[in-house]
């Protein structure tokens, strides 16, 4: 179907309005997977008593942002996020910037930041039954000319109490990053982590 006519042939439109998206014609597109910010699934990958799980399918300059989901991941330790440039071989575990805040329903707060940290993301700290939800935005990866960005927001259980994070990292190296690990600190982690394309129109 033709799409951007929102208005014509409308008794009052005195201009024609070629190039404006009805609401009909952003739901259809949207459904297809054609509209710029359409989400495309990359990899899902669900585990159990996992030491690590990859994701190397990132493509070069075939997507700006992709979004990461970790859906209610029982983690038995700091879970913690690495990029890798060389598919998945190795794993960068030096030189990251970092700066989140984290809160307790209890009331406490705080805030964690570095310039040299050796992690991309630090989900935080778990416990066994104790559950982790988190989304997140990753910005320029597979682009070679940039450096790659995180901005991320989690919500889930700790032995201390019910906590959040909010925040953004930054790998400060203009590279093509091309692969993701998930990993624990220490022990392993059971859930499902779901990595997304942004489509751009």
């Amino acid at each position: 179907m033709p799409y951007g006519y929102l208005g014509q042939n409308q008794p009052n439109q005195t201009v024609s309005n070629s190039g404006v998206f009805s609401i009909t014609d952003v739901a259809e597109l949207q459904s297809q997977g054609k509209l710029g910010g359409s989400l495309e699934l990359i990899e899902e990958q669900t585990f159990t008593s996992s030491s690590a799980v990859e994701f190397t399918s990132i493509q070069e300059n075939k997507y700006d942002v992709h979004f990461m989901q970790i859906v209610a991941t029982e983690m038995a330790g700091n879970c913690r996020v690495y990029l890798s440039n060389n598919g998945g071989t190795t794993y960068i575990t030096s030189g990251y910037q970092e700066a989140l805040q984290y809160g307790f329903t209890s009331g406490s707060n705080g805030e964690q930041r570095g310039t040299s940290q050796g992690y991309f993301l630090d989900v935080g700290a778990g416990g066994t039954g104790i559950n982790k939800n988190l989304y997140s935005y990753i910005y320029n990866a597979g682009n070679s000319s940039k450096y790659t960005f995180i901005t991320h927001q989690a919500f889930g259980e700790h032995p201390s109490g019910t906590v959040y994070t909010f925040g953004g990292n930054v790998h400060p190296t203009a590279e093509t990053i091309n692969a993701i690990k998930v990993a624990p600190l220490t022990n392993t982690m059971t859930g499902t982590i779901k990595l997304y394309g942004v489509k751009q129109i």
